[in-house]
């Protein structure tokens, strides 16, 4: 099914005008010139109805819509499947689209252009024209997303969880201000760069960075329900820790370092206690810290030192924190953005 612009004003007049006009020349045996131009009608076309009725050919006014391969009803029940197979992460590409929807017409013996035929596919013009006729459904750039994210984000582990984070509040008789979130993002030293105004039509189009490939460093920030924050701690990536690493980073911020850069049961100890010197949590007056299962968050020395410091910790479901882990869908994103603006 094609989709070509127009290139005359055929289909523009209402079908009640055309009716109107015919009507009109019936009662008062008005000209068809004059009736033309009383209703705004191409005279070719009103000529053309009136010669049409007169042989008993008429059967409706105005133009019907191209010839669609699949009836509506059909194409409804085809974006239906469409958006099941989005919701359980077994979405399909324009060309599997494309496929499935020539396999259908040769199933159920539909007429189709002899292109689709050749193909073994539908067009891209169908295809486009289809995503155009139902607006629920769009192209999008799906998010890489293991087996073990798809399964385990599901109903039940989310009521458990959001059943226990309704439990440990009733029960400590947490305030806003003793609720918080803490997690790690990884910050590379040379940032992907904003887009830039250049020649139109050039191919490659660079932008200066300080190296080819930055180093990871990993910040671990926490902010309150009330949006209290405390100073980030880092992880760098060297065997050991130096304290010109903070040079120009918030005051009371606090480092460490591990060879790969990433966040260990040690290191995440050492937050804790930079956590607790600006929170001063205890067990008279605990707090609710919200967190990921992450290996360092569990570590032996980690749970010992928040229970005996009114720390108390509740992890999000494993491989949930992708849609539950409130910094990384409100701060760390905006923050990366942000940062390589700057």
């Amino acid at each position: 099914m094609r989709n070509r612009p127009c290139k005359t004003q055929r289909g523009l007049t209402p079908p009640e005008t055309i009716k109107r006009a015919i009507d009109h020349i019936q009662t008062t045996s008005e000209s068809v010139r004059k009736t033309a131009e009383m209703f705004g009608i191409p005279r070719s076309t009103l000529k053309d109805y009136i010669a049409r009725e007169k042989k008993g050919q008429l059967t409706s006014y105005g133009y019907s819509k191209h010839r669609q391969v699949f009836t509506d009803d059909q194409e409804l029940i085809l974006v239906d499947y469409l958006k099941k197979a989005a919701s359980i992460y077994f979405v399909l590409t324009t060309t599997e689209c494309r496929i499935l929807a020539f396999k259908l017409a040769s199933v159920h013996s539909i007429k189709c252009p002899p292109s689709w035929k050749d193909a073994g596919q539908a067009g891209e013009d169908w295809f486009y024209g289809f995503i155009k006729r139902h607006p629920t459904i769009s192209l999008r750039t799906p998010e890489a997303t293991s087996i073990g994210r798809a399964t385990a984000f599901n109903r039940e582990n989310v009521n458990l969880f959001f059943d226990k984070l309704r439990e440990v509040p009733d029960r400590f008789k947490f305030e806003p201000v003793s609720i918080w979130n803490c997690d790690e993002t990884g910050v590379t030293t040379v940032t992907k760069p904003p887009k830039v105004i250049a020649t139109q039509g050039s191919k490659q189009v660079g932008s200066l960075v300080s190296a080819e490939r930055g180093e990871l460093v990993t910040v671990c920030a926490a902010v309150s329900s009330c949006g209290q924050t405390i100073q980030p701690f880092f992880v760098f990536p060297r065997v050991h820790f130096k304290e010109h690493f903070l040079r120009g980073s918030p005051i009371g911020s606090k480092g460490a370092a591990h060879k790969s850069g990433w966040m260990t049961g040690e290191n995440f100890l050492e937050f804790l206690k930079h956590f607790t010197k600006f929170v001063n949590p205890s067990k008279e007056k605990p707090i609710l810290l919200l967190l990921d299962n992450h290996d360092s968050h569990v570590a032996f020395e980690v749970l010992q030192f928040a229970k005996d410091n009114g720390i108390v910790l509740l992890s999000f479901p494993p491989h949930c924190s992708h849609k539950l882990q409130p910094l990384d869908l409100s701060v760390f994103s905006p923050f990366k953005k942000r940062l390589g603006q700057a």
